[in-house]
């Protein structure tokens, strides 16, 4: 056994020489991973590999409740040439780069309404847009009616760094007019009504309950052949069982009630009586991931991604009792979303294909 004593010995020798090497070469060693690291992300450019069709990438999956792994709530629509934002909460923009998805090739965002983690990841977007590409014309945000005053705001609060930027760095790389957003307003629909439709995609706004927040939408999208719904915030809504009819796609918010009524519970022993109050309101204008389940039934829809998790969900532990019964509720697959998410509808097939972006 002697000679097992020596080799041990000889491997914990190599292994310390090895570590003093490390250290003694770390500043060439990280430099060399850092070039190494630059030349491969500054080439990656995941729409180019996207293939003509339908896609949807989850650019954010969280809530305004710190969720370390999940920025604020965000979808990437990509159909053929063109791609759409909905939603862009804190986050979401950072988000997109790591994904190698440039918010500089966003052809406009749509908000499902002005809560304000839906937004607050505005001005970010608009600095990519602008810089990423240096666009010539601002942003294109639509909404409904209202959005125009959404969009002045953080015109005017970006409007000081932008002179910032286009000292700095020329007219030449950031054109002046291409800073900050424009807004796309259209009138609330009872139900429904189509807001976009250019180069075979076709985007319809749909009525959802989320009150008191007025005005509330969800959004269709349409691409040869294929389809995907957009819930946005909302109870469990018959308008929208009734718009997304037979969607690939239901991409969901989901609330699960017997856990967020935890979270109220322990505030108020706590003496955060403010706190317990809202983990209690918020269950009422949510949808749980039960009720989710059975609007993605009644629709028709071939998978159901929920996102927009409350609470938030450390890992994939949590996901089981987050789902509660869910599963029993609707025959196709339920995905838990996660950020880096994208899901592919091939046009001309009935395929879901799925990977992952980061």
């Amino acid at each position: 056994m002697a000679w097992l004593k020596k080799i041990g010995i000889a491997l914990a020798g190599l292994a310390i020489v090895g570590v003093a090497v490390a250290f003694a070469f770390q500043a060439r060693i990280g430099a060399w991973m850092f070039n190494r690291g630059v030349t491969q992300r500054m080439s990656v450019d995941n729409l180019a590999a996207l293939g003509d069709g339908l896609h949807v990438g989850l650019c954010g999956t969280g809530s305004p409740m710190p969720n370390l792994g999940r920025a604020g709530p965000c979808n990437v629509i990509v159909a053929g040439k063109q791609m759409y934002l909905v939603d862009m909460g804190e986050g979401a923009g950072e988000t997109l780069n790591i994904m190698g998805i440039s918010p500089g090739s966003a052809d406009g965002l749509f908000l499902t309404h002005f809560h304000s983690d839906h937004i607050d990841g505005i001005g970010p977007a608009m600095l990519f847009h602008w810089t990423r590409k240096s666009a010539t014309s601002p942003l294109p945000i639509h909404g409904p009616t209202g959005v125009e005053k959404i969009v002045d705001g953080f015109n005017a609060a970006y409007l000081t760094d932008n002179g910032y930027r286009i000292a700095h760095h020329g007219t030449k790389v950031v054109p002046p007019s291409g800073a900050g957003a424009t807004a796309r307003p259209f009138e609330m629909p009872a139900s429904k009504a189509v807001v976009l439709n250019r180069n075979g995609l076709t985007i319809t706004a749909f009525a959802v309950n989320h009150d008191p927040i007025k005005p509330s939408v969800g959004y269709r999208f349409d691409y040869k052949g294929r389809s995907l719904c957009i819930s946005g915030d909302t109870k469990k809504s018959a308008n929208l069982e009734a718009v997304c009819k037979g969607v690939d796609i239901l991409v969901h918010e989901a609330l699960q009630p017997n856990m967020v009524e935890k979270l109220s519970v322990a505030a108020a022993k706590n003496g955060q009586t403010g706190a317990a109050k809202i983990f209690h309101d918020i269950q009422d204008y949510h949808t749980s991931p039960e009720q989710a389940a059975e609007s993605a039934k009644t629709a028709g829809a071939g998978m159901l991604v929920l996102s927009h998790l409350v609470p938030p969900l450390p890992n994939k532990y949590f996901y089981p009792a987050f789902l509660g019964d869910a599963k029993s509720r609707f025959d196709g697959e339920i995905v838990v979303g996660e950020d880096g998410m994208m899901f592919s509808l091939p046009a001309g097939s009935k395929e879901i294909n799925r990977s992952r972006l980061m």
